[in-house]
């Protein structure tokens, strides 16, 4: 494929993966388990600390390998083909799918606030066909698309944060907007454990861009600063919006309140502004849907070029360059989760091996190291082996936490994984026979 994105567009790619409508809605959910606004605002900065930990390992390997399937190829160079088929396996079948239903049919429901006769679900069906189709049509074209959804989301983000940091401090009624912050006590383990996996949740997506690893110009230093800037570019606006949250409402309002954003704005403004956040999260949902169908199907481009899924998938469109067949089928899935309503409980589910395989990629960067001790390496990760100890530890965490806490779902998950094994077989033997 051509190589036709640059460092901003890569950058667009991470930040408008991640930031999709979670940290307008996670904070409240966590009060719950963790009531004292110093240590929400500490979870968020550590998530953020550990995601840019990750986005560092993860460079090293972009930089090594930058190939079409990022993660993908880092887990089949490191772990064997089995590993690196397990992976696209469950991001077509569910994470990556599902993520684009999921997304999709949230930017439905919001999209209900000024238009509310229209079906969430059928919102979402048309969202992933007109973004399929432009990405079908064109990298430069998609990339496009992202760039300016992603701008507008950063600058509608910093817009209120800034308005509400303002009126909060300085504003003709700053006075009633104290910030509450009752004892800084270490709070309970397993609170700081649940309120952690919902910010790194939140974090989750910055990885994608390594599947473009083949389209981005100069990979080798692109890519790793494109981790590193969009990683720390999402951390500062989430640190802004939960300074806002956390000094417009009281402890006991914010616990439990699930869109704390329009909360947040209605009792700094008045009610009538939470259109602003409405429009916003309607912008930063459809740049994440974007985003998506951007990244995924070069996973299931490179399996197929590496002979271990439908050979039409390693088709490159002789007229727009893009993967075309990999866009549509990775659309189809998409689809029937909006159509079915599955998509939450598969996702639920299919996360914890997800984290499993975010661990395993960060792991590689030892085995690589030992593999390929004489291949290039313009970019090393800061801090070896310190900083990938931490992120492949927090990730052994999560998923320790999940299974205590979900063991049924984290069973069905790897069920779930474990049905790819015997297509691999059948795909190997036929590919050895061939």
């Amino acid at each position: 494929m051509k190589r036709s994105l640059g460092f901003f567009d890569a950058t667009m790619i991470v930040v408008g993966m991640v930031i999709g409508s979670g940290i307008f809605l996670t904070t409240g959910i966590m009060a719950e388990s963790l009531p004292n606004p110093v240590w929400i605002l500490a979870v968020w900065g550590i998530g953020g600390l550990l995601s840019l930990c990750g986005a560092l390992t993860f460079a090293e390997l972009g930089a090594m390998m930058p190939r079409a399937g990022g993660q993908y190829v880092f887990l089949r160079e490191g772990f064997g083909d089995l590993a690196g088929f397990l992976f696209g396996w469950t991001y077509l079948l569910v994470v990556q799918s599902g993520s684009v239903a999921a997304i999709a049919v949230g930017f439905g429901e919001y999209f209900r606030y000024f238009f509310p006769f229209l079906p969430a679900a059928g919102t979402a069906i048309v969202v992933t066909l007109i973004l399929s189709w432009i990405n079908y049509r064109g990298v430069e074209e998609s990339s496009l698309v992202q760039n300016v959804l992603t701008s507008a989301k950063i600058l509608a983000i910093l817009a209120i944060g800034g308005a509400g940091i303002y009126f909060l401090n300085w504003g003709p009624e700053a006075e009633k907007f104290a910030f509450q912050a009752p004892g800084a006590q270490f709070p309970a383990l397993s609170a700081f454990g649940v309120a952690m996996i919902a910010v790194l949740w939140t974090f989750d997506g910055w990885n994608c861009v390594t599947f473009n690893a083949g389209e981005i110009k100069n990979p080798r230093r692109n890519l790793p600063w494109a981790l590193i800037l969009g990683t720390l570019t999402v951390t500062i606006c989430y640190m802004i919006l939960n300074y806002v949250y956390l000094k417009a409402l009281p402890l006991e309002e914010l616990a439990g309140t699930v869109r704390v954003a329009e909360a947040a704005i209605s009792a700094i403004f008045s009610p009538t502004a939470t259109v602003l956040i409405v429009l916003a999260v309607l912008v930063s949902t459809l740049g994440s849907v974007n985003a998506c169908i951007l990244t995924g199907p070069r996973i299931y481009y490179a399996m197929s070029r590496d002979r271990l899924f439908f050979r039409g998938l390693a088709e490159i469109h002789p007229r727009f360059g893009t993967p075309a067949r990999a866009v549509l089928i990775q659309g189809v899935v998409s689809i029937i989760f909006a159509l079915s309503g599955t998509y939450d409980q598969l996702f639920t589910m299919v996360m914890v091996a997800a984290m499993a395989f975010y661990g395993a990629t960060g792991f590689s960067v030892f085995i690589l190291r030992r593999k390929y001790p004489d291949a290039e390496r313009s970019y090393k990760t800061p801090g070896y082996p310190v900083t990938p100890i931490l992120y492949v530890g927090s990730t052994v965490l999560i998923l320790l936490n999940s299974l205590v806490e979900r063991p049924w779902e984290s069973l069905w998950g790897c069920l779930i994984v474990l049905s790819g094994v015997p297509v691999y077989l059948y795909w190997k033997r036929r590919t050895n026979r061939a």
